[in-house]
């Protein structure tokens, strides 16, 4: 069944800026005496916010001073600012679910700031995102809660039931099933494994998803 809505989750979903700002918590906490592989920083902190990344590692023992998840915002913001691809296809797909007259946005963990600044970099995507664009900051709980996706179906006036997730961590995957929600699990570089195990249905390739999505 062709969905009422279409969920983006935005960070390695719709704009690739997951390389630069795991790169950049990578080294900062290697600083801060914890030393992680990329791989163990993606497991660990990818679908999550910059205060839980923060806690987590704390727990894992790093040291994390006053001040942290600013400044992390802070320079986070001016890496992205240097440039963010578009994911390849996802533009693809939306001109799909436009032709189809189905609605989509997208719902991030991240602030509004920073989509502000991945999104905006590229105008035909800032534009036609606008008035769909969602954050945890406009709910009482970030992913994987499901606060954000009800909100935003709620918002832009579709059933739970109707909607369809697409996602690329464990912690969005959760947020989708919490709010009884389908889910697409984006996988371009694994096997898509933690996103199974979440219940998601897993695909590689963006160009795919018009089919699943039976446009």
């Amino acid at each position: 069944m062709t969905p009422a809505l279409v969920i983006f989750d935005c960070d390695g979903v719709i704009v690739d800026s997951e390389p630069l700002t795991l790169t950049l918590l990578r080294d900062d906490l290697a600083q801060r005496g914890l030393a992680l592989e990329i791989s163990q920083v993606t497991s660990l902190f990818v679908g999550g916010t910059i205060a839980s990344a923060g806690q987590r590692a704390s727990e894992l023992g790093a040291t994390i001073p006053e001040g942290w998840v600013p400044d992390m915002y802070a320079r986070i913001y001016a890496l992205l600012r240097l440039g963010v691809d578009v994911v390849p296809g996802v533009l693809h797909v939306m001109d799909m679910l436009d032709q189809a007259a189905v609605p989509y946005c997208v719902a991030s963990n991240g602030r509004m700031a920073k989509m502000e600044i991945t999104l905006g970099q590229h105008p035909a995507l800032w534009a036609r995102m606008q008035g769909r664009m969602f954050s945890a900051e406009h709910v009482p709980a970030p992913k994987p809660a499901p606060d954000l996706f009800l909100h935003a179906a709620q918002t832009l006036g579709a059933a739970a039931a109707d909607c369809v997730v697409i996602e690329d961590s464990a912690t969005g995957a959760r947020a989708a099933r919490n709010a009884a929600m389908r889910c697409y699990g984006f996988a371009p570089h694994d096997t898509g494994a933690h996103l199974s195990a979440e219940g998601a249905q897993v695909f590689h390739d963006m160009n795919h998803l018009p089919e699943l999505l039976r446009l």
